[in-house]
């Protein structure tokens, strides 16, 4: 009887090694990982000490004594100097310089925001000829230097009768910030989805209706971002106002703020200048503080449809 013998089968190759193969780079890109968030972290940081440490500097400034500020500049005030505001607040003007800057801004950011909007959606839903030219004709504007308008805006505003005038102020204003308004809802808007307006449409509703009660709520997120950025620019304006507006019961905060720092300054009242300061700086940081995530929210709906 003839058998055949059945050869030893050969060893299975150990898995090991190839399976350890990709180690190294998983732990070298770990580590790169690792080196650069240590390193954003810190230039974070570095960053936010370097914006914080001046605001808070001045908060506590304006709680101290002139003395106390000239003398012991980083040292935590003795007791709370309320009479610092109220000074700054009465005989400094700061009540007149704030109501004026908010009826001026007030009314140029819902402005703002309206005829923006307007124009936007106009632009971003709807084709017709010189639609693309509009577009960039308004982008145009964002490139456009102001201080190159400033004289023959000047003249057109006295030949109006607007000049020294909170209504010319705002109107100013609403130019000025138009183009940098329809450049970001055009952009928004594009990413809203349509079948919510023809759905408006085919119910009925009119284009006024459709854009003011259905699409407008909808980009609400992008509203308050570009609102948040158009307040933060026409509350800290300087120079229209000081070129159109040269009359003293009409000034903005920013020129009250440089009366300010010129009176106070020759008084040797320091105290009272940085009170005037952070009242100015409390509404803007307020503000950005109220609608921060309304803000991020708006800056990041157009990345993903």
């Amino acid at each position: 009887m003839k058998t055949t013998d059945t050869p030893p089968a050969a060893p299975a190759a150990d898995p090991a090694p190839a399976a350890r193969r990709p180690a190294p780079a998983v732990e070298e890109k770990s580590s790169e990982g690792k080196v650069l968030n240590v390193f954003s972290h810190g230039v974070l940081i570095i960053w936010a000490i370097l914006v914080v440490m001046p605001l808070l500097w001045a908060v506590m400034a304006s709680f101290k004594t002139d003395d106390s500020i000239l003398s012991t500049p980083w040292a935590l005030p003795d007791k709370l100097h309320f009479e610092n505001w109220s000074r700054a607040w009465s005989q400094a003007h700061m009540s007149d310089y704030f109501f004026n800057t908010i009826v001026v801004v007030g009314g140029s950011l819902a402005g703002t925001l309206l005829l923006g909007s307007m124009a936007a959606y106009v632009l971003a839903r709807f084709d017709f000829p010189g639609n693309r030219f509009l577009y960039f004709l308004f982008i145009g504007g964002m490139s456009f230097p102001i201080i190159l308008a400033l004289v023959p805006l000047f003249f057109v505003m006295n030949n109006m009768s607007l000049l020294n005038t909170q209504h010319g102020l705002i109107l100013v204003y609403i130019a000025y910030s138009l183009p940098f308004t329809v450049f970001f809802l055009t952009s928004f808007f594009r990413t809203l989805p349509t079948s919510v307006a023809e759905a408006a449409m085919l119910d009925g509703a009119s284009h006024t209706r459709t854009f003011f009660q259905v699409m407008l709520p909808m980009a609400k997120p992008g509203l308050i971002s570009v609102g948040i950025f158009n307040f933060l620019g026409q509350w800290n304006q300087y120079m229209l106002p000081t070129v159109l507006n040269t009359d003293p019961n009409q000034r903005v905060l920013s020129q009250g703020l440089v009366e300010l720092a010129n009176s106070q300054g020759y008084k040797g009242d320091w105290s009272g200048l940085f009170a005037g300061l952070v009242m100015a700086m409390l509404p803007v940081l307020g503000a950005y503080i109220v609608f921060q995530r309304q803000v991020v929210a708006g800056l990041t709906a157009g990345a993903v449809k």
